[in-house]
């Protein structure tokens, strides 16, 4: 008498197998792909604080042909005049949780023709009347800014094209350039330092988003193991180790 042959391979077995195998192989190299994203990201932080350590920049660093992407991120001071009747205010936006605007003015070079934008500092607003503008200071004559050369602030969800007027959601660059007729700069400021001209400056730090990717590498590859074990289960230790019953 003899034992029962195992059960041969069905093309519906082999169909599975492609399947785990196809599946396996892109969930590992989805996250491989996040690790490297992560790389990336640490290589991109660890550039901001060197930068952050290096030498303060003077004003004719805006004026030296750089592009924003050499510039960005590191210190900078600079002197000229605010434009005050040009000033703008982003609504919407918060600091230490609390909603109110980023004011934004354009100031004009010492001795020179070209502007650049200064991301002042935030303001609460009033919630009373929502059309006034809240009172700060811009200071008459030659002023000293000091901060880090900064990309524009994040575009924030709006209905339609981007509005004129000092209170606006957002701020299109190449449309208050036109709107402004002003020699503007391809950078703007962030200035740093004590609250000062009513004005709050404690910026969110850039975030790189480095935690996100490793997240997400964990997702893929805990993804792939499950894979791998549901197919070893079904397929491999229930169909041909795991005896027969009589």
């Amino acid at each position: 008498m003899t034992n029962a042959s195992k059960p041969r391979p069905s093309s519906r077995f082999w169909l599975l197998t492609f399947a785990a195998l196809l599946a396996v192989g892109v969930t590992l190299s989805l996250g491989r792909w996040q690790l490297s994203r992560a790389a990336e990201k640490e290589r991109f932080q660890a550039s901001i604080e060197l930068r952050g350590h290096q030498l303060v920049l003077a004003g004719s660093a805006l004026l030296a042909g750089y592009t924003g992407d050499v510039l960005i991120h590191r210190h900078i001071e600079v002197r000229g005049h605010w434009l005050a009747d040009k000033t703008v205010f982003l609504d919407n936006r918060q600091m230490n949780a609390k909603p109110g605007f980023y004011v934004l003015t354009p100031l004009r070079l010492k001795g020179r023709d070209e502007v650049v934008l200064v991301q002042r500092g935030w303001v609460a607003r009033n919630f009373i009347d929502r059309a006034v503008l809240p009172p700060i200071e811009s200071p008459v004559g030659v002023v000293t800014v000091t901060g880090r050369i900064a990309p524009p602030p994040a575009k924030l969800y709006e209905l339609g094209e981007t509005q004129g007027g000092a209170i606006r959601q957002n701020l299109d660059w190449a449309q208050f350039k036109a709107e402004t007729k002003l020699p503007l700069l391809a950078l703007s400021i962030q200035q740093q330092g004590a609250p000062s001209e009513g004005l709050l400056r404690e910026w969110p730090q850039p975030a790189s988003g480095i935690d996100k990717h490793y997240g997400y590498a964990f997702q893929w590859f805990g993804l792939s193991a499950l894979i791998t074990l549901l197919y070893v289960w079904f397929q491999l230790v229930r169909r041909f180790i795991a005896p027969k019953r009589p």
